[in-house]
């Protein structure tokens, strides 16, 4: 069998290993060594103008020029004219001084032309990104050079060009050939009608280089707003039930009834104006005894309604503060090598398959293995050591089979790898297509696509990895996405920040509900009210026949729900609830915090509320089993060990993951997660997005602590002080409130332990009685000095 196999290759493989012959054979006849250096001095000659070019824009000018707007080759050779025509001045070389002399004359070809030649590089170098001033400019010198050569060379006499060497001397000390051209008319007219001319030559060149653009050169000046009218401001506000202009409409109506004076309101018709003649000539009435006016009419002017003023629309930031990343390659050097590596390896092992494409994405590269009749995958997969070894990355990755194809997918980390921005995202047809106010940015996948999740359709999501993978910026994006696509009567904010860094960048936005959360315990009672506030929309949905928000928000909108006292009930927006780590908050409350996720993640959906759950620690004590069972959504950044992939997506993968945004998202109803590269959002877009947001208008909080309980007046120590402080002590210490633990350490009775514990109780060092459960401790080991004095104090 064994034989066989050897003498009887595959066709496939006789075909590539022609292939492969011939492509050694006949590669060594394309090259040639006239082409390497042609191909060797352009690349150099690039590099050199690119080099000059970044250091005269350091120096003074735009650094963040595309590549394909600057032309840094055009400038260098500029630059290198204007030096020839000066090397040849001082380097006395034969036939070289002459003709330059004779085309712009001595002072022309020393000074002038080479000034010019240079000024116009260094404007090439440093403003690449305005080709019409740099345009404009060079005309005006060109004019003022050839209007001053035309001067000297009037000056000198007016040579004219003849076939003896000694004309051509003349003519090289006059304005050269250059001054010739612009001064020959002075043969046929008065010298002093040419001089005028010159001299406007000059005015206007001057005029083209100190002046703005001129009107035919201003082709993409917008037109102005007509006399009276402002022009239409941009807006990106969705969700306006009224159209912009008849609000400026009704603006302006309402502006002029208040610029009326009420005297004119009153008064009757206005009668026409007559001359001084028939003033003179119309009889004069009788005059009449003047009656005085009543008092009472004198001293009641007419009050005037000042007009309600409209309320001012909330205007979306725009996407300008959010830059866009580089152009992503497609194919690079280091694709076709990782290629020829995994072929050797299936070549090794002497397997029939071979690699028939790859997709570049901005992280990772997925090359595609196509299998040949009768290979086992085992037989592939079961080689990812030999292809980490062949590619030399620890981070490949296998997936058998690839997504939408009949063949293995190997991915190998970049070597140059593509940054994502969020404006990348936010500006793709895909989140344009979407008017859900909680689309946000994901990023992009292995292809390239981009990514956007309705955290509406999520309905949650869990983001976990280690420190540094890139949670914290993946959950910028998502506030930022948020901000720039929801007004704050669409979607309010409840952030919880343990950290106390990671999210203070947001705080006083009005989409903010509550001040940003910082204590753990006041985490715990916010997350309560969330959920007493889940109960009143679900009571509220229950009264009107809504089993969705959604549907409460249309029919509230259009006019249809009234209360009971007959006032409209206003729609309710889209609570989304974001915890930066949980991990902090499991530790101080676990149970009141886990309990009210539970409660929320289970209900919240079909009332607007939406949560976000964020952490470095991946663990069983943190991520629950019933919080996973609630959180369908999972996104999973780069982890330490297969066990927290395991806890995260409930299979392995993240902990192949190269991290900086690389993370696998799995959303809700797929069993293979989605290779993503998190976009990035730097810390200056997010302050110019949240400095729009907060000159929109002050944020209306609401008061998310629980209403405080009548206190209960502390109950008389008498003589037990002493076993007092030592209960205290030893329960604040061990954080554990037992009756039968204070049994055992203070070696004392059942009825006295229990009364120490009501003396605890009554002084808020513990909670109440649950049962046959511990009781909560509410005083941290920190707080303990304080708490025995106030008890030696009683």
């Amino acid at each position: 069998m064994t034989s066989r196999r050897r003498t009887q290759p595959t066709p496939a493989r006789k075909t590539t290993a022609r292939k492969s012959a011939t492509r050694r054979t006949t590669a060594p006849r394309r090259r040639s060594s006239n082409t390497d250096v042609g191909k060797l001095a352009r690349s150099a000659y690039r590099a050199l103008a690119r080099g000059i070019g970044n250091l005269v824009r350091a120096l003074g000018g735009p650094e963040d020029v595309d590549e394909a707007r600057r032309h840094d080759s055009a400038a260098l050779a500029l630059f290198l004219a204007a030096a020839g025509m000066v090397a040849v001045q001082v380097i006395p070389v034969q036939f070289a001084v002459t003709p330059l002399a004779a085309l712009f004359g001595t002072a022309g070809s020393r000074v002038l032309a080479p000034l010019l030649l240079a000024w116009m590089a260094v404007r090439v170098w440093r403003r690449p990104d305005d080709h019409r001033t740099t345009l404009r400019r060079g005309v005006g010198l060109t004019l003022i050079l050839a209007a001053v050569l035309g001067l000297v060379h009037l000056a000198h006499g007016t040579p004219t060009v003849e076939g003896n060497a000694a004309a051509w001397q003349h003519l090289a000390d006059a304005g050269g050939l250059v001054g010739l051209a612009t001064s020959w008319p002075v043969l046929y007219v008065w010298a002093a009608v040419v001089v005028a001319l010159l001299l406007v030559m000059t005015a206007c060149g001057m005029a083209l280089v100190v002046s703005r653009p001129l009107p035919w050169t201003a082709t993409d000046r917008k037109r102005p707003a007509a006399k009276g009218k402002e022009a239409p401001r941009r807006t990106n506000v969705r969700y306006n039930p009224a159209p912009e202009p008849e609000v400026q409409d009704e603006t302006a109506e309402l502006e002029e009834t208040a610029e009326e004076p009420p005297a004119q309101e009153s008064a009757g018709p206005t009668p026409a104006p007559t001359s001084d003649a028939e003033e003179q000539a119309a009889p004069k009435p009788a005059p009449q005894p003047e009656t005085p006016p009543a008092p009472q009419e004198e001293a009641k002017p007419q009050p005037v309604q000042e007009p309600e003023k409209p309320k001012p629309v909330y205007e979306l930031p725009d996407l300008t503060p959010l830059k866009s990343g580089p152009a992503p390659k497609q194919r690079t050097r280091s694709n076709a090598t990782v290629a020829d590596a995994i072929g050797r390896v299936l070549e090794k092992f002497d397997i029939d398959a071979e690699v028939t494409g790859h997709v570049r994405g901005p992280q990772v590269t997925r090359y595609y293995v196509e299998l040949g009749d009768g290979v086992k995958v085992e037989k592939v997969t079961g080689l990812l050591k030999n292809f980490q070894m062949a590619c030399r990355n620890e981070h490949v990755r296998m997936l058998a089979p690839a997504p939408g194809k009949d063949a293995i997918g190997v991915e190998v980390p970049n070597l140059e790898r593509d940054v994502v921005r969020l404006g990348d995202i936010l500006r793709s047809a895909e989140a344009k297509a979407r008017k859900h106010p909680l689309t946000v940015g994901l990023g992009k996948d292995v292809e390239g696509q981009p990514i956007v999740g309705n955290l509406a359709k999520t309905p949650h999501l869990l983001v976990a990895g280690a420190t540094g993978s890139g949670k914290s910026v993946c959950v910028n994006g998502l506030i930022c996405s948020v901000l720039t696509r929801a007004t704050p009567k669409e979607v309010r904010m409840l952030l919880i920040d343990p950290k106390r860094v990671e999210l203070a960048a947001y705080q006083g936005i009005p989409h903010l509900i509550t001040p940003i959360v910082t204590n753990p315990r006041k985490a715990a009672e916010a997350l309560d009210w969330v959920v007493g506030e889940m109960e009143r929309r679900y009571d509220a949905l229950s009264v009107h026949g809504f089993k969705h928000v959604d549907e409460f928000n249309k029919a509230a909108g259009s006019g249809k729900l009234k209360a009971a006292d007959g006032t409209s009930i206003e729609p309710y927006s889209y609570l989304l609830v974001i915890v930066d780590e949980l991990a902090d908050l499991m530790m101080v409350a676990a149970k009141a915090v886990e309990d009210s996720i539970i409660r929320i993640t289970q209900l919240a959906r079909a009332c607007g509320i939406h949560m976000v759950l964020a952490t470095q620690r991946p663990e069983k004590k943190v991520v629950t089993g019933l919080i996973k069972a609630n959180v369908p959504s999972r996104l999973a950044f780069a982890v330490a060990s297969h066990r927290d992939s395991m806890i995260i997506l409930d299979q392995t993968g993240a902990e192949d993951l190269i991290g900086e945004g690389d993370g696998l998202y799995m959303p809700m109803g797929t069993t293979q997660p989605i290779r993503i590269q998190s976009p990035l959002v730097t810390e200056s877009e997010i302050a110019q997005i949240v400095a729009h947001c907060k000159q929109q208008g002050a944020t209306a909080y609401h008061d998310v602590t629980p209403s405080a309980e009548p206190s209960k007046e502390p109950i008389d120590v008498d003589d037990d002080l002493d076993l007092l402080i030592q209960a205290a002590e030893l329960i604040v210490t061990t954080q554990f409130g037992s009756t039968s633990m204070l049994q055992r350490k203070l070696r004392v009775g059942f009825a006295k332990a229990g009364r120490l514990m009501d003396l605890l109780e009554s002084r808020n060092v513990v909670g109440p009685s649950e049962g046959s459960k511990a009781r909560e401790v509410m005083v941290r080991p920190d707080d303990l000095p304080g708490l025995l004095a106030d008890l030696r104090d009683c």
